[in-house]
């Protein structure tokens, strides 16, 4: 539960920082991205701030499911949340990955980290959680209640 917690931090992160960068500084965010003197967005064509505000909205959405999924007690929310975070991240992927011939090795190197990255975290977050067997989720309540 720990280690869900821990990758569902670690997708709302990734969606507050490229989401709130998008959806608030669309200008900054296509000259800009990445950051560190790197551009990865204005090398793909022409400003289209609705376009890149949408998707800044895209990943704030995705980092809010994160967030309320971090709080669950169940896995099952943390794996919606995954297979949201994978359905999104294949396609984005893929279509990085068609240009990877058209970028610099560095840029390339840079995005199947943070693509595959992004994609793998969604992937691990659909995986089952630990099962716990019917007589260690009585043992658990009844310590719980024990508790208060």
């Amino acid at each position: 539960m720990i280690l869900r917690r821990i990758l569902l931090a670690t997708t709302a992160a990734i969606g507050v920082f490229v989401g709130g960068w998008a959806a608030v500084w669309p200008a900054s965010f296509y000259t800009s991205f990445p950051g560190l003197g790197r551009v990865w967005i204005a090398v793909d064509g022409p400003f289209n701030e609705h376009l890149i505000r949408d998707v800044g909205a895209l990943y704030l959405a995705l980092a809010v499911a994160s967030i309320a999924a971090a709080f669950c007690r169940r896995s099952e929310p943390g794996r919606v949340v995954g297979v949201a975070w994978a359905v999104f991240g294949l396609p984005h992927l893929i279509y990085h990955a068609s240009h990877f011939a058209e970028m610099p090795i560095i840029d390339v190197v840079g995005n199947a980290i943070s693509l595959g990255g992004s994609l793998l975290l969604g992937i691990v977050l659909m995986l089952p959680g630990r099962r716990v067997d019917r007589h260690d989720a009585d043992r658990i309540d009844v310590t719980k209640e024990n508790h208060r």
